[in-house]
Formats: structure tokens, sequence, C-alpha cells
């Protein structure tokens, strides 16, 4: 990530605590006008950008390549995304994520296979020796769930078949409560000579 996206995620982040700064305010007509501006606020921006998006279409090839570009850049693309004016369904967006990861799942004798999506729910299955490793859960859950996220933040879950998850390590004995018997003993500390 480079200096202009850093710099973009902080202003995002600042202007999220400022919109929920505005549940805070004791005046309900205060709360009200606030909400109001930003709606207003986005709907210029969005209407504003439709018209950009429209202008660069009507050129064409040129003009929808163009399109592809910025459909590949994250923050434009999200932009793209909360005016509902990105040019790739939710379907295609997800197809190009998992693409993106599919090499790295490959060298490690995986792969991933889209079997639908429901509304906004992503099914997947593992496949190759990724299918049923414990492992496979980190990788689902470290690479293809942030290439999807971040391709389709639109995207509410990802379902997979054939991810055994890592064992829950609660359940086991704690270790302290081995040490006695390891050591030969019966649980009492004892002073041998």
């Amino acid at each position: 990530m480079n200096a202009p996206d850093n710099d973009f995620r902080g202003r995002i982040g600042r202007i999220e605590t400022l919109i929920d700064e505005i549940e805070c305010f004791a005046d309900p007509v205060a709360q009200e006008q606030a909400r109001e501006i930003v709606q207003a606020l986005l709907e210029f921006h969005g209407a504003a950008l439709a018209n950009l998006v429209g202008h660069i279409t009507a050129a064409g090839p040129p003009g929808r390549a163009i399109m592809e570009q910025v459909a590949q850049d994250e923050l434009a693309a999200n932009l793209l995304l909360l005016h509902g004016l990105h040019p790739h369904d939710l379907d295609v967006r997800v197809a190009q994520a998992l693409n993106q990861v599919r090499p790295q799942l490959q060298t490690h004798g995986g792969d991933v296979e889209l079997l639908g999506i429901d509304g906004n729910v992503v099914r997947l299955r593992m496949q190759g020796s990724c299918h049923g490793c414990p492992s496979s859960a980190a990788t689902l859950r470290q690479t293809i769930e942030s290439a999807i996220f971040g391709a389709a933040p639109d995207v509410a879950s990802i379902e997979v078949e054939g991810v055994v998850e890592p064992a829950n390590l609660s359940s086991l004995l704690p270790i302290v409560t081995l040490e006695p018997a390891l050591a030969g003993g019966n649980g009492q500390h004892e002073n041998r000579p």
C-alpha cells in the first residue's frame, strides 16, 4: 500500500468516526440535520461520479478500457461500489479475486472452486491437498477471504466446504496438569536428595 492509500484510509477512518459521533448528539434535530447533510453530499458526489462514468463509457472501447483500469484500483472500485456504479457484478468480482489467489493455492497443491453466490453469501469448496487439512482454514481466512472482501466488500459472508477447522486447543489438558505425571511424581512436590 502506498502513502496516498494510507492517507485515504486515514481520512475514511476520520469520516467514520465523525459519522458515529453524530449519534452522540443530544439534540435529535441536530442529529437529523447532520444525517441529511451527509446523505445530500453522498447523493451529490454519486450523481457527479455517475456523470463522469457515463462520459467515459460513452467514449466506446477506449472508455471501457479506462473503466476496466478504474475497476482494478481498490480505492476507485470501492467508491464505484458505494454509488452502485462498478462495471462488474458481484459474480465477476468474486471470480477475479479467486483467480488472483489460485496460483498461490496451487503452489501448495490446492485449489478453490466457486460453488455459487446466494445473495451476498459466497459458497466455496477447497480442493486438492488443501482439502480437509487444518491449514486450509488458515489459508482460507488469510488469503481467500482477504482477496474476496477486497474485490467485493458487499459480500456478507463466505461458506466453505472441505475445510477442517483447527482443533479447539481449549479442550486439551493444560500443560501444568501434565508436569507431575511426566516427572514420574504423584502431583505432590517433594524434595529429593
